[in-house]
């Protein structure tokens, strides 16, 4: 594959590594550019840094340090929101930090920026006059502990450096409010101090790995605003707390650390576990290896389960989107171990054959029809990669035979959720969305799908299938053989309830009134998974419609442009972003699915040419919004412009399968090397 370039490569400065995302001082002090570029950096537990390129902070979940507490349901909570850095030069003092209060940013120290790069941790150079300063953060992968290093580049020395954090200690949904009943006295610690300021939440640890000067002076910043969460409708102001300051000497050639961090550390520690942490990182310099470290952000291992967050900054543990994206950011990468981990520790939360959709560890929620037919999906894919079934059925076969009985036995599960007599599955009650399309207004699904789904029943035949060869490879023939008469009964049902000859496609669910002619892309997965109840032709048909009316090289649309209903953009408060949600919006983790269908209906060499469109695309893609990583959504209509969460697993995922589809050798053993 040629290499992509954007323009934004830089060459190495100031003892900078090379960095595939890299913004130069026109881009950085140019405001609104600046702050429309988040970044993401997480730990190995879920927790997670994520600010904007200009250090302002512009949603209520960006955040230093935002971990999930176990005390609270593991929910992720903000602790450390920013810090404020002044210096003083030549007797003026220069601030540093980037703020937003009602119709105003101040202080404004992005106008001091010249250069930010995104590997191999987040770096940001100042320059005020003579005085070149370097400010990296890096949170540290297997701790909650945040370390950002100041580096004297240039300039007369010792400068005077002043540190103010400001502390939320809230959830990363809600907004904090100054108040009394906030601990604000807070105890010494070598060259720091800790404080905590509610109960339940874990003390934090500040310190540096120099003498400094700490001067207690508890404060309120009242009316913090963040810009995005207006724009979605919500509460926009929070007023954040700042216990005091660190003074500290910054002197060339002798870097200054502070630490932020849940249990006390050894100051003297702090510069070489800083060293040691930014050596373990692998290179980001290449849209391969960038792609990879977006892969694993997604990646929480707690205790004795692992897991995957759908979507940063706001998404949690979702069932569904687990098992879409688990391939595509495991098996390409060769993590077959976290591959495994993941999904036994989802089948343990599994109840009577319908795995959890969503919601808190301690309160999942199970209203989803598709996260168990994705189940044998994946466990599909394993076997594929894996070239053996055995062990797959060692892990997971109870599970995939309790699933499977569920659905076509006798009873019916919660929701409605069966097989019916022609074999196949029907799902849904009165204000109830089980589908992925499940955006609900005022107690309604925007778009209502009760009935027998298109894609539901393409994933129950692909199932059936599976199973089938499943039971072969096991030296079962009679479960074999009884799956074979199944899957014949499904294929004949399924055209026959699906196929709307006159459209030359496939409908998009059917109730009691009839077939939905919608297009969607739902009817995709009839022609991508591996096992297709259509005939060649009707494949045919169905790729066109879709492409014809739904794709982009940043995904699928939600609803053809064609269909009065189509909304072009996805914008506004949370009732009008439900309404577009599904309802013509872009999602790109459909790309996979429209790439293996075009393989599979033009050939490889056209879908050959459908990757590098996508990767072309992509690797620009990742210079915007969420850097480095690909976000969730786009607006149906040209420019396209992005929405929801910045970092998407699913979107990722397909990402990654595409560039690993097509230049497997820079994925092998996770070893990146070479350019996309």
């Amino acid at each position: 594959m040629e290499k992509v370039s954007t323009g934004s490569e830089k060459n190495e400065a100031h003892g900078e590594s090379r960095s595939y995302i890299a913004f130069d001082q026109p881009e950085l002090v140019n405001l609104s550019a600046a702050l429309s570029h988040e970044f993401l950096s997480t730990n190995h537990s879920g927790g997670y840094m994520s600010t904007t390129s200009a250090l302002c902070n512009t949603r209520k979940y960006h955040g230093l340090m935002v971990l999930p507490l176990e005390n609270f349901g593991g929910d992720r909570h903000v602790l450390l929101s920013t810090l404020d850095e002044t210096i003083a030069v030549d007797g003026k003092e220069f601030h540093l930090g980037v703020r937003r209060f009602p119709g105003v940013y101040e202080p404004r120290g992005h106008k001091y920026l010249v250069s930010f790069r995104l590997a191999p941790t987040p770096t940001f150079v100042y320059r005020v006059g003579d005085v070149l300063i370097r400010k990296e953060l890096l949170f540290v992968h297997t701790k909650e502990h945040l370390l950002v290093r100041y580096t004297l580049l240039e300039g007369r020395g010792p400068l005077r450096l002043t540190i103010r954090p400001f502390l939320a200690f809230r959830n990363s949904h809600a907004l904090a409010r100054a108040n009394m009943n906030a601990e604000v006295h807070f105890t010494p610690v070598p060259n720091g101090t800790s404080g905590c300021l509610y109960p339940g939440f874990p003390t934090l640890y500040m310190q540096t790995n120099v003498v400094s000067e700490y001067v207690h002076a508890p404060d309120w910043h009242y009316n913090v605003e963040y810009p995005e969460e207006y724009k979605r409708g919500y509460d926009c102001h929070e007023d954040l707390f700042v216990p005091g300051y660190f003074t500290c000497a910054l002197r060339e050639g002798r870097p200054l650390v502070f630490s932020a961090a849940t249990q006390v550390c050894n100051p003297r520690q702090l510069l070489r576990d800083f060293n040691g942490e930014l050596a373990r990182r692998p290179p980001r310099d290449t849209f391969a290896n960038t792609l990879q470290a977006a892969s694993e952000q997604f990646l929480a291992d707690r205790r004795r389960s692992m897991y995957i967050v759908a979507g940063y900054p706001w998404f949690g543990r979702w069932g569904r989107d687990t098992l879409i994206a688990l391939p595509g950011l495991t098996l390409p990468l060769g993590r077959v171990d976290c591959f495994e981990k993941v999904l036994t520790s989802l089948v343990k939360e599994m109840r009577g054959g319908l795995l959890p959709n969503m919601g808190r560890s301690d309160a999942p929620a199970f209203n989803s029809v598709d996260a168990p037919l994705w189940f044998f999906r994946a466990v599909e894919e394993y076997c594929d990669y894996m070239g053996d079934c055995a062990r797959a059925w060692k892990l997971w076969g109870k599970a995939l035979r309790e699933i499977f009985e569920r659905l076509s036995g006798d009873g019916l599960l919660p929701f409605s959720i069966g097989m019916r007599p022609n074999g196949l599955i029907w799902a849904g009650e009165p204000g109830v969305a089980l589908t992925w399309m499940d955006a609900v207004v005022n107690g309604c699904p925007v778009t209502p799908r009760t009935g027998f789904d298109v894609e539901i029943n393409a994933l129950w035949f692909n199932a059936i299938r599976f199973m089938q060869r499943m039971y072969s490879a096991l030296g079962k023939p009679g479960e074999a053989e009884r799956m074979a008469l199944l899957a014949d009964r499904v294929q004949a049902s399924f055209t026959a309830t699906f196929w709307l000859p006159q459209k030359g496609y496939l409908a998009d669910y059917v109730d009691e009134r009839g077939a939905n002619p919608f297009v969607r892309p739902n009817q995709l997965l009839a022609v991508s998974l591996p096992a297709s109840p259509l005939t060649a032709e009707q494949q045919a048909g169905v790729f066109e419609a879709v492409r014809r009316e739904l794709y982009t090289p940043l995904g699928l649309r939600t609803l053809s442009p064609k269909n009065p209903s189509y909304h072009p953009h996805y914008e506004g408060g949370q009732v009008a972003r439900d309404e577009a949600y599904h309802q013509g919006t872009i999602w790109p983790w459909w790309l996979w699915e429209y790439l293996c269908a075009a393989r599979r209906v033009k050939g490889e060499h056209e879908g050959g040419v459908v990757a590098r469109q996508i990767l072309e695309t992509m690797a620009r893609e990742m210079h915007c919004y969420g850097l480095g990583t690909i976000g969730e959504v786009f607006d149906g209509d040209p420019p396209h412009a992005h929405g929801g969460a910045y970092a998407q697993a699913w979107s990722v995922a397909a990402v990654m399968r595409i560039a690993e589809s097509v230049h497997p050798e820079l994925f092998a053993g996770s070893q990146m090397g070479g350019e996309v």
